[in-house]
């Protein structure tokens, strides 16, 4: 007996005592004896391959009869066994489900309608005998694609087609969410490793420059559920990087505007908790609109039940937060396979476990013609894929798209180009508005005329981010030109209402604060009434505005101390009320307030015992905060006047000025100014980027003054 096979037995017995070790060591025996010779394409002997397929479900805690089937699963299509020693060997019960398996394994799953509907009906009809060769069958994938690399490239993409079409749905569908999202992962890596290779490295930086962000929440829900007397666990991690790809297609964004790319979970001791630990989080946290959902009232069919809500920080980031209580815990971990998992040899009693029968019956109810195979199908896409629709094109071409999609949605799926010249679309052959909501299983016709352009309204109908995207586009480019022009008039005379000049670097500026592409889109922006002159006017020169409301002493401006424990800000980094911060202790001397992105908190990384989760007070701080600004001026008569004016028209104090480098044409100097926030500080650095005088601006600092704080 080899290292895997002892290792099984003893994880079977951790969960089953009772289990009949005797007849899963005979399975095991008589697996490897069948396989005797056989190698996978990596060189290893074959039959570790069922032994590990076996193992993941023994992760599950599954009873005996799926472990010997997975042992076995191979046995009758690889080598001389049959299906009558298996039965004679292991039972009846065993034999069936390893001809199930061998079944499910035989089907071609091709991509063609008709036989992609009668696979998908052979695959159900086998799952509805016993749900049992369903959990082998996805046990089997994982493990394959886990292998993957062995197999020869046009293989790898065949497969990993076949795991992201049909394998990884199912496997959420039956409520496995962890094997749906390792599926999809592993089937991503082989699909668009470039796109996996690119989130995982942006995850990398991200943490790089915020600092370990799954830590810091997770201890701070634990701080929030703690001081509400709410006992819980509670987890955080990034979601997988096909979840990520998948809402950057979906809302056609950019990794750094994603916001909802972290989820937590919270597992109380009782449902009451749950609602409990809902309202502390909310307290706490701002909720997020319809982002909540209560599958504790309203279960899943699969029997899931959770609560499901997003929050947001100061930061605006949202986090997605899940909260239930153990033994939903472990439905939704093994989903429908719950009904057979064992604790301490008996079958696990859960309450919210479903009957395997009962569950798989709601995916064929609907099937009465054995033959209608564009009914089954429609049907089992249906409750699959729940959040999508399969629309047929003229030519029998599946689009997928969006459930509350239109025509419009199918049109720009097609061609951007159709998308634009669409007048009109059919729906089974009947005409149909644009703002159609589409169903599985239709058949769509786009109607097109020449000439034809989109129109404003449709942007509303749309629902995905192609197609949206694609109208906001070519209506900007309709009247583009005119808008410009008219835009540059609208800002030149806004500009000299306030007695400055429309520069084209005053622009620049503003389009760079606004994070717009060009000058000319900026003023075409203005041109369409999207953004008013007044607003680029007021983005650089704004308007100054009584304070309100009591000021913030400098000695409680920092959240997070002790009662009378002193802090001073780091010289190297200089924080301000906005941004991020952390401190770091030292004895007898108090804490030290750092930035997030402070380069000097590298040399703290191996003491987290010294690390301070801290905050800014929200309110209104007073102008004390000093920033050093590195600033390169045009040396010319009035050029440094100028630059203190408009320093002291942003309501800024400078407290410093040092010359750091004098020439014929320029002047570079250190300007250190007293701020309120970082609010504060953006005015002033945009006020003085849109000088013409101004060749170059960044905020100064200076890791070598690290040590400056604990002097005196």
């Amino acid at each position: 007996m080899d290292a895997a096979g002892e290792a099984l037995f003893a994880a079977v017995r951790a969960y089953n005592p009772k289990t009949d070790e005797a007849r899963l060591r005979a399975a095991f025996a008589f697996g490897r004896e069948m396989h005797e010779g056989q190698t996978r394409r990596s060189g290893e002997p074959y039959f570790t391959h069922p032994v590990a397929v076996a193992s993941i479900l023994a992760e599950q805690r599954l009873d005996d009869s799926t472990l010997i089937t997975a042992l076995l699963h191979d046995t009758i299509e690889d080598t001389k066994a049959s299906f009558a020693e298996i039965e004679k060997r292991f039972g009846r019960e065993v034999a069936e489900l390893v001809d199930g398996v061998t079944k499910l394994t035989n089907l071609q799953l091709s991509s063609t309608h008709t036989q992609q509907a009668e696979n998908f009906r052979k695959l159900f009809m086998a799952t509805s005998r016993d749900l049992r060769v369903t959990l082998v069958k996805l046990a089997d994938r994982l493990h394959n694609m886990r292998t993957i690399g062995s197999m020869s490239p046009e293989k790898q993409q065949q497969k990993a087609r076949e795991t992201m079409d049909i394998f990884a749905p199912l496997a959420g569908r039956m409520g496995m969410q962890w094997m749906r999202e390792e599926l999809e992962d592993l089937a991503f890596k082989v699909i668009n490793p470039k796109a996996r290779t690119s989130i995982i490295r942006h995850f990398a930086r991200l943490r790089r420059e915020s600092g370990d962000v799954i830590k810091r929440i997770t201890a701070d829900m634990r701080k929030e559920l703690k001081e509400a007397g709410i006992p819980a666990e509670v987890t955080g991690r990034a979601k997988m990087p096909y979840s990520i790809w998948r809402k950057m297609q979906e809302k056609d964004q950019g990794f750094s505007r994603l916001s909802d790319i972290y989820g937590f979970r919270a597992i109380t001791e009782n449902e009451a908790d749950c609602y409990r630990a809902l309202g502390a989080i909310h307290q706490r946290w701002k909720s997020v609109p319809g982002r909540f959902k209560d599958y504790i009232s309203q279960p899943k069919s699969n029997g899931y039940r959770s609560i499901h809500t997003t929050v947001s920080g100061r930061d605006g980031k949202r986090v997605e937060v899940q909260i239930r209580t153990r033994q939903m815990h472990e439905v939704a971990e093994a989903g429908v396979a719950a009904h057979w998992s064992y604790r301490d040899g008996v079958r696990a009693e859960n309450p919210f476990a479903v009957d395997p029968v009962r569950w798989i019956s709601t995916l064929t109810a609907r099937i009465d013609d054995e033959e209608d195979h564009d009914a089954f199908l429609e049907a089992v896409k249906l409750e699959m894929y729940q959040d999508q629709v399969f629309c047929f094109t003229p030519k029998g071409e599946v689009i997928k798209l969006p459930r509350d999609a239109t025509p419009i949605d199918f049109a720009y799926a097609i061609h951007t180009r159709i998308g634009h010249a669409c007048v009109g679309a059919k729906v089974d052959g009947m005409r149909v508005p644009l703002w159609t909501r589409l169903k599985n299983g239709q058949a769509v016709e786009i109607i097109t005329a020449e000439g034809q352009t989109p129109q404003a309204t449709w942007v509303d109908i749309a629902v995905t981010g192609r197609a949206k995207t694609a109208i906001r586009r070519a209506l900007k480019e309709v009247d583009r030109e005119r808008f410009i022009r008219l835009g540059q008039e609208l800002v030149r005379v806004a500009f000299e209402n306030h007695r400055r000049k429309a520069t084209d670097k005053a622009l620049r500026t503003a389009a760079k604060a606004l994070a717009i592409d060009s000058v000319d889109e900026l003023l075409a922006r203005v041109g369409a009434n999207e953004l008013s002159a007044r607003q680029v006017v007021r983005l650089i020169y704004p308007d100054l505005t009584p304070a309100t409301g009591d000021e913030i002493d400098g000695h409680r401006a920092v959240v997070g101390l002790a009662p009378d424990q002193p802090h001073t800000r780091a010289p190297c980094c200089k924080p301000v009320p906005g941004e991020r911060i952390v401190g770091i202790t030292w004895r007898g001397r108090g804490v030290v307030v750092h930035a997030i992105d402070c380069a000097s908190l590298v040399e703290f990384e191996e003491q987290p015992d010294r690390w301070l989760d801290l905050r800014w007070q929200e309110g209104q701080h007073k102008p004390i905060h000093d920033v050093t600004l590195d600033v390169t001026i045009v040396n010319d008569a009035g050029t440094l006047g100028r630059l203190c004016t408009l320093i002291a028209e942003q309501s800024a104090n400078i407290s410093n000025l040092e010359f750091k480098d004098r020439k014929p044409d320029y002047y570079r100097l250190l300007v250190d100014v007293e701020l309120r926030d970082a609010e504060h500080l953006h005015r002033v650095m945009t006020a003085l980027e849109a000088e013409s005088d101004v060749a170059a601006l960044r905020r100064h600092r200076d890791p070598s003054r690290a040590g400056e704080a604990l002097k005196g």
